[in-house]
């Protein structure tokens, strides 16, 4: 963290507040429950929108769970788990892509007012989520996160209740798709944006470790006779 100069202890104590451990057991209830919710819609109503929806909740729900295990530990270990939760983001677009490609050549339009319904539910469960966390988005890749990972979801559901409209309009399904395709792109942006940030972070701290040793070796270099 800038100006914190007492190693990870002083990163774990500047990171850590009630208030940001609070929010995210929030957040983890509330999108393990919409997991459930947008899968049996997603499945009932054929969207591929929601499907990928419903697994994105359930990746965000791991990660507050990451983000709660390792949010006591030093910036080092929380860098870590960002790592992973990026990967994991980027992973989500990837599955969202395949399924998409799928969709396309092999589904069949969704229902679009149940679809319509659940997105708006999931919009208003990322939104409360998204405004929680607000406060805590220009902390460390941890944190940073976490915010991208609750903006992200409210968008992606903004986008799903146009996605219904178009279905709606259209009777075709090729509005879902296109916004299936949307979110994975998100996903993968967002998952790489957070892996960069990590990896500056791990390579931050690992810096500071390397100059005992060379003033080390150069103490106990032999002086030098040439003159």
């Amino acid at each position: 963290m800038p100006g914190c100069s007492c190693g990870s202890s002083c990163a774990s104590q500047t990171s850590i507040s009630p208030r940001f451990r609070r929010a995210l057991w929030v957040a983890l209830v509330i999108n393990a429950l919409m997991f459930g919710v947008e899968l049996v819609a997603g499945l009932h109503v054929g969207s591929v929108s929601l499907l990928a929806d419903a697994v994105d909740f359930a990746g965000d729900a791991a990660n507050y769970g990451i983000s709660l295990a390792v949010l006591s530990l030093g910036l080092a270990w929380r860098s870590r788990a960002a790592l992973v939760k990026g990967a994991s983001m980027a992973g989500y677009g990837v599955f969202v892509l395949g399924k998409s490609v799928w969709a396309a050549f092999g589904g069949v339009p969704p229902e679009p007012v149940t679809m319509g319904a659940v997105a708006l539910l999931a919009l208003l469960a990322n939104a409360g989520v998204a405004l929680m966390l607000y406060a805590f988005r220009e902390g460390d890749a941890n944190m940073r996160s976490v915010w991208l990972c609750s903006r992200n979801d409210a968008i992606g559901n903004i986008a799903v209740i146009l996605a219904a409209a178009g279905v709606f309009g259209t009777g075709q399904g090729w509005p879902d798709i296109v916004v299936a395709g949307v979110m994975a792109g998100l996903a993968l942006s967002s998952g790489l944006a957070v892996i960069r940030l990590a990896r500056h972070e791990l390579a931050q701290r690992a810096a500071p470790a390397e100059s005992p040793v060379l003033v080390t070796l150069g103490a106990t270099s032999p002086p030098d006779r040439s003159g």
